[in-house]
């Protein structure tokens, strides 16, 4: 069964803007980086050289990994989904039980989490716990550091801002 990766246009848009670079940016500056290494002479003591293979096979990694993750994309506008319970795109406003604390999660795909601003990837803990949940429902999550009980506050859909201005 083919893994499905869902994203919104703006994490597809990123991955395609990482690839372009890659493949015409730095990918050539490390071809012309090897030649020029080539030129300094015996390869078993040329730091250049290595330094240069090395960046080489990374970003060829890098490159088959963001293959498979476009081969995958399912782009997910949240616009269009309901948010009467939390799915892909939802924003959720918990109440931390044991603190009263009141935190704001967005619901995203893998590539375009960042924590620091509230957006979590649908496949963190967190949200697999949170999906399908209503407001009201009270939900004790597993999390890496431990276990808490959280109040869902709001679920709602909100214009997704993906970086920090």
């Amino acid at each position: 069964m083919k893994k499905i990766e869902p994203m919104t246009l703006f994490g597809y848009e990123k991955l395609q803007a990482e690839v372009k670079n890659l493949k015409q940016v730095r990918r050539p500056q490390v071809v012309k980086d090897i030649e020029e290494a080539l030129g300094h002479g015996d390869l078993k003591e040329n730091a250049e050289y290595h330094a240069a293979k090395e960046q080489q096979r990374l970003i060829d990694g890098r490159l088959a990994d963001l293959a498979e993750l476009i081969g995958s994309a399912k782009i997910v506008d949240p616009r269009e989904l309901e948010h009467s319970i939390v799915s892909f795109g939802s924003t959720v406003v918990l109440s931390d039980m044991a603190t009263d604390e009141v935190v704001t999660y967005t619901i995203v795909g893998g590539c375009e989490s960042n924590p620091d601003i509230g957006l979590i990837s649908f496949s963190s803990p967190l949200a697999k716990q949170l999906m399908g949940k209503e407001e009201g429902d009270e939900v004790k999550v597993t999390l890496p550091n431990g276990t808490k009980e959280f109040e869902i506050q709001e679920i709602k859909y909100q214009e997704i801002v993906f970086e920090c201005i």
